[in-house]
């Protein structure tokens, strides 16, 4: 997801609501009106992609925020993070001590929000529709280690997969997993359009212009049975095109809460100067940034060029200056707070130096200045991200080892272009899909990659991911996950920036906002509710 997308028991929750204000709200605070929560997402169909809310197609961290509302999953994370538990599923559980066969009940009585009633058959086409569609912008990366899926009787669906996977009860949590109608939702082409029909905890109705959704209406779902407890009738998601137009509104009172993406400059002054009737609250983060590389193209096919350039960028400048409390460096695909996690690249270059850059490309034959475009979308992460490309063009530059320009791209082309191999080097950020550091290692380095990356590592593939994943126990598998994260320090297919934050603001009289949002950045609407006073 770029992403989509987490964490590991010890550091989900809340870390610290601050700044909590105090004052009378009006407008959007009315008890019977709907909670309108405001995003900068964009949900646009296009030529490229017709389908951007479909299961089997969608795979950003936007779009993921809408279909967990609506379409149920057989295993959820709990509040406050921990191991998947059942949803959609009344229990869950291997079946063998080799973790290659997954079986789920299903709870009695559960249908879609249409009535019709859900049976295991229905799981069965729901993940075999998104392994046939096969989207090489969608999701399928996830459920590609299934071998077969079989199904007892009209609740019982067993998974058999090619090779052991510990993970696949978080996989089955994701959206990818999604349980769709049959009738609604075609075996071998995408739904076109917005309109998201399932079985969770709300039903959907978007608000379309031109192509675009301005506002998503999410409806408590009568019908709705699994392990989420709802605390609200209905929440208004509304798009906006930047994070000042969704501040005006916050401060307006026409929402209630403001989410991704704020702008570092507004948490800096909510956190300097609160405002009446306004708290902030911080939650935990493990999204990340970073570059991505087409190792086939020629200015930077030679890895002494990829290695050069994480050795004179400085992360603490572009963390400190562009993103002040929102970030901090990384130096691991993996975040800090993640159980496995391992500083590689500092290890490996240390502080920035235009003489041990410089170095390595005399020794591989580079001539200098290398010349190449770095990619940015200019509508997807937030205002900041120009900036931290600016600061990057400089850092590159001022050593004379490169000649490198910036580019910007709208979201709706730059995603499709950067999986064509558009862009020699490019810049994303992830969302991950579920607490492992499986999710931070796999999606970029095994087969089928969400970044169709060129870049091929066998070792990485055929042995050390494999590996990893036989280990239930995942503190134990740390140091498989060390290999991979120095695997990556040395070929340098990607080069981690910075490690995010997460602020929300809200108007003083919603509860839940804690919960609302997790650490992979998914919106959590039932956990939203009106204090009595």
């Amino acid at each position: 997801m770029n992403r989509k997308t987490l964490v590991l028991p010890a550091v989900v929750g809340l870390l610290a609501p601050v700044l909590a204000a105090c004052g009378a709200t009006d407008g959007g605070s009315d008890g019977n009106a709907a909670i309108v929560v405001g995003t900068t997402d964009q949900f646009v169909a296009t030529e490229d992609n017709p389908a951007p809310l479909d299961p089997a197609i969608g795979y950003e961290a936007g779009v993921w925020n809408v279909l967990r509302q609506t379409v149920q999953t057989l295993t959820h994370v709990p509040r406050g993070g921990g191991e998947p538990v059942p949803e959609a599923a009344e229990s869950c559980t291997f079946t063998d001590r080799q973790n290659e066969s997954y079986r789920c009940r299903l709870r009695s009585g559960l249908t879609f929000a249409s009535g019709k009633p859900i049976t295991a058959e229905d799981v069965k086409y729901s993940i075999n529709r998104v392994i046939g569609i096969d989207s090489d912008n969608g999701p399928v990366g996830l459920l590609a280690n299934i071998d077969t899926i079989e199904t007892r009787d009209d609740n019982e669906v067993i998974f058999h997969l090619k090779t052991p996977d510990a993970t696949f009860p978080y996989k089955l949590a994701t959206p990818a997993a999604g349980i769709v109608q049959k009738s609604k939702y075609p075996a071998k082409s995408p739904r076109k359009g917005f309109q998201v029909d399932g079985s969770g905890p709300y039903t959907m109705k978007p608000e379309v212009r031109n192509n675009q959704v301005d506002k998503v209406v999410f409806t408590r779902n009568p019908k709705y049975k699994g392990d989420l407890k709802v605390l609200n009738d209905k929440v208004e998601l509304d798009l906006f095109p930047d994070a000042a137009a969704m501040g005006k509104a916050l401060d307006d009172k026409k929402i209630d809460m403001m989410t991704r993406t704020m702008s570092p400059g507004q948490a800096k002054l909510m956190l300097e100067k609160p405002k009446d009737g306004i708290k902030l609250t911080e939650i935990p983060s493990l999204a990340i940034s970073y570059l991505g590389f087409d190792t086939t193209d020629p200015a930077v096919k030679n890895k002494a060029v990829r290695q050069a350039i994480a050795q004179v960028i400085d992360r603490g400048q572009i963390a400190g200056q562009v993103y002040g409390a929102t970030a901090e460096p990384l130096y691991s695909l993996i975040p800090s707070s993640i159980t496995g996690h391992t500083n590689s690249f500092y290890n490996k270059y240390g502080e920035p130096s235009t003489g041990k850059a410089a170095a390595l490309l005399r020794a591989a034959g580079i001539e200098t200045p290398v010349k190449f475009t770095l990619h940015y979308t200019t509508d997807y992460y937030g205002p900041a991200t120009a900036d931290e490309f600016k600061t990057l063009k400089k850092q590159l530059n001022a050593t004379g080892l490169f000649d490198v320009t910036i580019q910007g791209t709208p979201w709706a082309k730059y995603r499709a272009a950067q999986k064509r191999g558009d862009y020699a080097v490019y810049g994303l950020g992830w969302f991950p899909d579920f607490p492992d550091p499986d999710n931070y290692m796999a999606p970029f380095l095994d087969k089928n990659n969400f970044l169709n990356s060129p870049y091929k590592s066998t070792l990485a593939q055929n042995t050390l991911i494999p590996q990893s994943r036989r280990v239930a126990d995942r503190a134990a598998a740390s140091k498989t996950f060390q290999k991979l994260q120095d695997l990556v320090a040395t070929d340098v297919p990607v080069l981690p920036i910075w490690q995010g934050k997460q602020y929300i603001a809200s108007r003083e009289g919603l509860t839940g906002v804690e919960w609302s949002v997790n650490s992979s950045a998914d919106l959590q609407f039932w956990e939203l509710g009106r204090s009595a006073a």
